[in-house]
């Protein structure tokens, strides 16, 4: 007699929300372009959630989420710095035999330059490197059935113009600690001195001269030949005169 009675309250405790919504709670935005940010008093005594002002609802953009600057960049082509006078400072040669991972590992090295301010232009497709072997599956009198082996290098080149050397040293350090897999790098780097470089290295001479000698001393003998006073001082001694 008493199943009934028990079993409807639970029933309509399962067909109830269990959170219930704030009255006075703002809607969430529907739209990435709606303008207002403040709720229609007229709106308060209804039963539903107050509408906003001047929302702009737009049916193809609701389930569409905005993602962050960041997160966007990332779908679109590196940015680039310009370079004023074009002078490099550094080639960066990428190898690797497979493609996806060079192609993703040049897009983060020209990010990486552009945050750290240095003019990169690229990636330059370079010739692949073909290398081919055969090797006898077999030996003795099977030599003829062989099997041939290829292995084909992709290569890219990114060039750093009007770089300083230092900031060319920690880019290139950066790409080293994040390294990616399949990846090797090759990097030439120039670094330009001031005029007069010849006169200030003549005036070094004299200082690097002493720190060579000074390292030269360590080698070879440490004591000087005796003279010829020593040959008969030694020849006189009582000790020579017992060895005979």
């Amino acid at each position: 007699m008493t199943r009934p009675s028990i079993a409807r309250p639970i029933r309509q405790a399962l067909s109830r929300p269990l959170v219930r919504q704030p009255r006075h709670a703002i809607a969430p935005l529907v739209s990435a372009r709606s303008q207002a940010s403040v709720a229609d008093p007229t709106s308060e005594s209804q039963s539903g959630p107050p509408q906003l002002v001047n929302e702009l609802p737009d049916p193809r953009e609701e389930d569409e989420v905005r993602l962050p600057r960041a997160v966007q960049a990332l779908y679109l082509q590196p940015l680039r710095r310009e370079a004023p006078y074009g002078v490099p400072s550094c080639d960066l040669q990428l190898r690797s035999f497979s493609i996806p991972n060079l192609e993703f590992f040049c897009d983060f090295a020209l990010r990486a330059a552009y945050y750290l301010n240095l003019p990169a232009f690229g990636p330059v497709p370079l010739p692949k490197i073909t290398e081919r072997w055969t090797v006898p599956r077999s030996h003795f009198i099977f030599k003829k059935s062989q099997e041939n082996f290829e292995r084909i290098t992709r290569r890219r080149l990114i060039q750093i113009r009007d770089g300083h050397p230092e900031t060319v040293q920690i880019w290139l350090a950066y790409l080293q600690k994040h390294a990616y897999y399949g990846i090797g790098m090759k990097a030439n780097v120039w670094e330009f001195g001031k005029i007069g470089t010849g006169a200030q290295m003549d005036a070094e001479t004299k200082s690097l001269q002493q720190i060579v000698e000074q390292k030269m001393e360590h080698f070879g003998r440490d004591k000087t030949l005796g003279t010829v006073e020593k040959v008969k001082e030694l020849l006189a001694s009582e000790r020579f005169r017992h060895t005979k």
